[in-house]
């Protein structure tokens, strides 16, 4: 099966890897034109070191572009991680047309941070979906999906590294096996469950520290690494990521009600949030101790 691979970052990277590990045709790659300033994507970097056609257009309408995936002959398009839409005439035009992975259980979480808001939400179970794209956001019928178990103290580092992207990974090639078998389902999504979250921003990352620790608790491992969940302490930005929750306690909302030796302790609704890395405005990330020794941040001290 001749296959196309669009994708981009590691994820994409690793899908390209291990199709051409197990063996399998892979005749060009395709990815997001470059950016100025930033480095190449690790997708263009692999498909050049192993010498394979890379194409990066700037919309998939273009008729050179569709010329050129033409002139490929391609079986299946493997979308693996993809930042730019891939109009319909580019999708159909492989003989089985084109996969792509999302990481949620759709309908669920249709969106860009569909990692982050099961957890923000309190959710304790998400998972991946390799779909058959359209041209509605996250809505193409189902292949497969998997699902995985967020436990209560998972970040979106932790759900995303350590349990969807080696999974997703392993999905792409189930699919294509199943496509290749001529055994692949197509399952309508139900509208009924669908939800739609747009992208995780800044804003949405506002610790508000009156409201249930759990809420609280919830804002800040959603959001760690990104965007960060934040507050505001002598008026600056102040980032929050390692943090574990405490029930019960004193103290008023966003109230410093302890310092020790590696981390400083904030009052939240019904409980409190053990403090473990920061992040300053205009710094990098620091151990609390270092924050505190830095800053003068004592007990007492007002956060938000």
């Amino acid at each position: 099966m001749r296959i196309i691979v669009n994708g981009q970052q590691a994820f994409g990277k690793a899908v390209l890897e291990a199709l051409l590990e197990r063996g399998d045709e892979v005749v060009a790659v395709f990815c997001a034109p470059d950016k100025e300033g930033r480095p190449a994507d690790p997708v263009k970097e692999a498909a050049l070191e192993r010498d394979l056609p890379l194409l990066q257009p700037a919309s998939y309408k273009d008729p050179a572009t569709l010329q050129a995936m033409a002139e490929l002959e391609p079986d299946l398009m493997v979308m693996a991680y993809v930042i730019v839409f891939v109009s319909e005439a580019a999708r159909d035009l492989p003989t089985h047309g084109s996969i792509c992975f999302h990481p949620s259980l759709l309908p669920r979480h249709r969106g860009p941070s569909s990692i982050n808001w099961p957890i923000i939400q309190g959710a304790t179970r998400t998972g991946l979906t390799i779909f058959y794209p359209n041209d509605g956001l996250d809505e193409g019928e189902i292949l497969l999906q998997k699902e995985v178990e967020i436990g209560p103290d998972d970040t979106l580092g932790t759900v995303y590294f350590q349990k969807i992207f080696q999974l997703g990974v392993d999905a792409m090639l189930e699919a294509v096996d199943l496509i290749k078998a001529g055994t692949a389902p197509r399952i309508a999504q139900d509208e009924s469950q669908a939800t739609y979250e747009s992208w995780c921003r800044k804003a949405d990352a506002e610790i508000d520290w009156s409201k249930p620790v759990a809420e609280v608790y919830n804002l800040i491992r959603g959001t760690n690494p990104q965007p960060g969940a934040w507050t505001r302490h002598k008026g600056a930005t102040l980032q929050v990521f390692d943090s574990t929750k405490l029930e019960g306690g004193a103290g008023t909302a966003g109230e410093v009600v302890a310092v020790d030796e590696d981390s400083f302790t904030v009052a939240a609704g019904g409980g409190a949030i053990r403090i473990k890395r920061v992040r300053p405005e205009g710094g990098g990330k620091l151990a609390a101790a270092d924050f505190v020794a830095q800053s003068g941040l004592a007990q007492g001290a007002k956060l938000g």
